[in-house]
This record gives structure tokens, C-alpha cells and sequence, in this order.
């Protein structure tokens, strides 16, 4: 029986290509989106369980641990988004405020969810996405920021919770990302520096796989070539 993999956010830029690399590495994916309607491709593909949540609500998260069943060996968070209001001194706390909760909320509570079916199947691999941002902040996005580097932060403490009960945790740190968002957000960027979804997720697979159970706490650069 293949072993299951959750991916929240499943349904962003980078959320289709994590799945289908997930799919091809034999996983069963557990994908969560906002809406059926936003989960009807990715419902097409073979090995897919899709699952409608709000992953800001303890309650719809339990729902998804619990699709996943005892299988379940692998989550990634993509849960995130970006959003720059200014300077500092130019933009509201709210925004400020709303980033953090945006990336570290869904990713605490999904984690915290998964984690009790890893320890009773003897382990497992969590991969969150932080950002080339946390390393080399750029000015007017002081939430976005903070938030991938709070991440960051949050991988560790998982890290060092639960290394000992054979569950790794590692993020990959992506710059910017060629996705159709972004080309539509940034026309006159110079894309040849971006880096495909497809790469990513090819990394976050291994991530997920016994091929890397030597690496945990690991903060992992997916530049391509910018």
C-alpha cells in the first residue's frame, strides 16, 4: 500500500507540481484546497484525495489528519501568500499581522495534527516552505519576511521536538517562482532567473523520501539560477 503524503495548499503555484512529483514517487496525496471547485483538476489525477478545508479552523484540519489515515509518512505546508504594504512606518500593523498568521497558523495546526500518525508509524517527514526572503530581505514587505523567517524558526523547534522519534522536518527556500501569478505580477522581470515549480517539487520529494532520512533541520536553498 502506498504510504500517504498530505500537501495543503495544494492548489497555489507551487501546490500541482509538489502533488503530481509526490505521485510519481508512489505516494497517495492527500490534497487540500479552499474549494472543491479549486480541487477539480488536481481530484482527476490517479492517487489523489482531495479535501476541501479551511485550514485556519482546528476542527477542518483534524478533518484532513483524518483523511490521511494511519498511512500517513509525509506533509508539506505550502499554505502562504504575499502581500507588501509599504515601509515600516508607510503600513498597518493588520497587514503585518495577517502575513504572520497566514504562513505560521495553517503550518502549526497541520503539522501538530499529522505529527501523532508519524510517531505511531515510527516516523516521517514534514517540509515547509520558508523563502529566499528570510535570508535576504527586500524593502516593503516587513510581514512576508518575518513570517518565512519565523518558519524557519518553527522547523527547528520541530526539529528538535521530534528528531529522537524518527521524524524529520526540513524547508526548502525558494526565490522567486515562475509561475503564472508572478508573470502576470512582475511582466517586465528578467524570468530567467526564476525557478520552476517542477524543481521544487522534485526537492521537496526527496525531502519526503527514505532517500534523504539522514537530513533533518536542514534549511535548503532552491534558487535555480537567481
Amino acid at each position: 500500500m502506498a504510504q500517504t503524503a498530505i500537501v495543503t495548499g495544494a492548489t497555489g503555484g507551487l501546490g500541482g507540481a509538489v502533488t503530481r512529483a509526490l505521485l510519481a514517487h508512489g505516494w497517495r496525496v492527500v490534497a487540500t484546497g479552499r474549494s472543491e471547485d479549486d480541487l477539480e483538476e488536481l481530484a482527476a489525477e490517479e492517487g489523489v484525495t482531495p479535501v476541501p478545508a479551511d485550514l485556519m479552523e482546528v476542527a477542518e484540519v483534524a478533518e484532513v489528519a483524518a483523511v490521511a489515515g494511519p498511512g500517513l509518512r509525509a506533509l508539506v505546508n505550502l499554505v502562504g501568500g504575499f502581500a507588501a504594504g509599504g515601509r515600516v512606518h508607510e503600513a498597518a500593523v493588520e497587514g503585518f499581522e495577517n502575513q504572520l498568521r497566514l504562513h505560521l497558523r495553517p503550518t502549526y495546526l497541520m503539522s501538530a495534527a499529522a505529527i501523532p500518525a508519524m510517531l505511531d508509524g515510527g516516523g516521517g517527514a514534514i517540509v515547509c516552505v520558508s523563502s529566499r526572503a528570510a535570508l535576504r530581505p527586500f524593502p516593503g514587505a516587513a510581514g512576508y519576511v518575518t513570517a518565512k523567517a519565523a518558519v524557519l524558526g518553527f522547523v527547528g523547534a520541530l526539529d528538535a521536538e521530534y528528531r529522537g522519534d524518527g521524524i524529520r522536518v526540513n524547508a526548502v527556500l525558494p526565490s522567486t517562482i515562475d509561475t503564472p501569478a508572478n508573470r502576470r505580477a512582475m511582466p517586465r522581470a528578467d524570468k530567467s532567473a526564476w525557478v520552476a515549480p517542477e524543481a521544487i517539487a522534485e526537492v521537496i520529494a526527496f525531502l519526503c523520501s527514505d532517500a534523504a532520512a539522514a537530513t533533518s533541520g536542514a534549511h535548503v536553498p532552491v534558487y535555480g539560477r537567481g
